[in-house]
């Protein structure tokens, strides 16, 4: 671990961990997730909640021997394939099997999830528990034509809503948008996806017909410059008829980056190292309050939900987005509390879905006084950089000894030390976690997911310069391990499924 570390102190860890094991009461704990590896900063890393490590990961992509859970389950395993239309269907693939799996367990399992459906409430049957928000639930709450509505409800100050308009039916020429809204470049969005997925920037009558091919109601609003940003919130239930909001620090958030592989609109990563102006970090933790207690109130919603912002040049934060659920930055983000000394809020969003009691957290306003210092001020953080396949052809990763802590040497990246967790490198001294790498033997599409680069930092060795651009130290690390990517020989012999 790096110096910047310090674990949770032991006694409050074997209370977190008595806690978790109370509200399984005897059930075995199984993600669904897309990474095997899921909620490692949780037992793989400083300070290791060991009740928290899952009994089953049922997702996409292997864990790996520093990261595993009890067993793993995963499409990949039968496929040797990775790439777009792999990640997006790998619960298909697994359905069978899943279901036969988690109906010969010794025990009920509590399924951990992004949000419940259908398909994991057949897989959970009738004796298992899903630990996630209700899709249904979530949608509504996620909706992006209804987002400003929502901050409006929950009293969040005008300056930080961005000039929208909501379109119930088809959207108006785009000179009509751009006079109703008051900006030539506008973003539409709609409906409840993640990842970018239902966000179109329009510049032309081109992206306008594009964005109109999504189903409405739509929100029109005005593009923001700046960096884009997100932030982790945690709503416990207070035993009063509220909730105690935990805010985490915001991150800076690189989008578009072309030359990561990344498409406009698309985050290629978080960094929670870059300082925030003071009063935008204030306005952004006070709004966050206002809106988990707005949740709670109006749907009872309790546990992790995170809110996209944007930081602009002049130092002012505007919210554009909401997601009711934890989420791909939830791996990371993590660390930030165990930096403070707490075990990371996935493991009391667990509890409280749980419908178990949460006593370990500090005050909340204690926190969130900490959280403004310590996103003004300079100092260690976290960061992730997703790593994509940006060739046209399939390949193989080869010559490296898989996921695990490398040192960046000039063109080169050099085996340090096993690892799973991002405090385990230093990204100051070129170090860089690649986690969830691909086994030799898998064939990666154009396109495909090669894991995430993950590391702390005090600044220098952030991945990213600006909103869209990568830094030195970002585009040495894709090109470095691009140069380990051998082209399949025979592409034909590929069991690829078209995108």
């Amino acid at each position: 671990m790096t110096g910047w570390m310090t674990p949770p102190e032991r006694g409050l860890l074997d209370a977190v961990d008595t806690a978790l094991q109370k509200a399984l009461a005897g059930r075995l704990l199984v993600t669904a997730e897309r990474f095997g590896s899921s909620m490692r900063t949780l037992y793989a890393g400083p300070g290791p909640l060991h009740g928290a490590r899952p009994a089953l990961a049922i997702g996409c992509y292997p864990a790996w021997d520093a990261a595993r859970p009890g067993a793993v389950l995963a499409a990949e395993d039968g496929t040797r394939v990775r790439g777009p239309v792999q990640r997006h269907t790998w619960m298909e693939a697994v359905d069978g099997a899943a279901a036969a799996v988690l109906a010969g367990l010794s025990a009920p399992p509590v399924l951990a999830a992004w949000y419940a459906t259908g398909r994991l409430r057949r897989w959970a049957g009738p004796r298992g528990t899903i630990a996630a928000i209700d899709g249904r639930l979530r949608a509504v709450v996620e909706d992006k034509a209804a987002f400003d509505t929502l901050l409006e409800n929950a009293g969040v100050a005008g300056r930080m809503r961005i000039p929208a308009v909501r379109v119930d039916g088809p959207l108006s020429a785009l000179s009509e948008l751009r006079r109703r809204v008051g900006t030539k470049r506008l973003v539409v969005q709609a409906g409840a996806d993640s990842g970018g997925r239902g966000t179109v920037f329009v510049d032309t009558d081109a992206d306008l017909v594009r964005a109109a091919a999504m189903p409405g109601p739509y929100k029109v609003a005005a593009f923001v410059a700046g960096w884009s940003s997100n932030t982790t919130v945690l709503s416990v239930p207070d035993g009063n008829g509220s909730v105690a909001v935990y805010v985490d620090r915001p991150s800076h958030k690189a989008i578009g980056i072309t030359e990561a592989g990344i498409g406009p609109g698309k985050s290629a990563g978080n960094d929670w190292s870059r300082p925030w102006p003071e009063t935008a970090a204030a306005d952004l933790v006070d709004a966050a309050v206002r809106i988990g207690r707005h949740l709670w109130a109006k749907h009872r919603v309790a546990g992790l939900f995170r809110l996209d912002a944007i930081l602009t040049p002049d130092g002012r934060a505007v919210f554009n987005e909401i997601n009711c659920r934890n989420q791909g930055t939830t791996e990371v983000s993590g660390v930030n509390q165990q930096l403070r000394g707490l075990p990371p809020f996935l493991a009391a969003h667990l509890t409280v879905l749980l419908g178990c009691r949460v006593d370990w957290l500090p005050d909340a306003e204690d926190f969130n006084a900490g959280s403004i210092d310590g996103a003004t001020t300079i100092g260690a953080g976290p960061f992730y950089l997703k790593l994509r396949h940006r060739g046209t052809t399939p390949v193989r990763l080869a010559g490296l000894r898989g996921p695990g802590v490398y040192r960046l040497d000039g063109d080169r990246l050099v085996w340090v030390r096993p690892g799973a967790h991002s405090a385990g490198a230093n990204a100051d001294l070129g170090e860089i976690l690649l986690a969830g790498l691909p086994a030799e033997d898998v064939v990666c599409l154009p396109g495909a997911e090669l894991g995430t680069g993950e590391a702390l930092t005090t600044g220098p060795g952030s991945p990213f310069a600006a909103p869209h651009q990568l830094s030195g130290f970002g585009a040495a690390l894709l090109d470095a391990l691009a140069t380990h990517l051998t082209p399949v020989s025979d592409p034909t012999s590929c069991e690829v499924t078209p995108s």
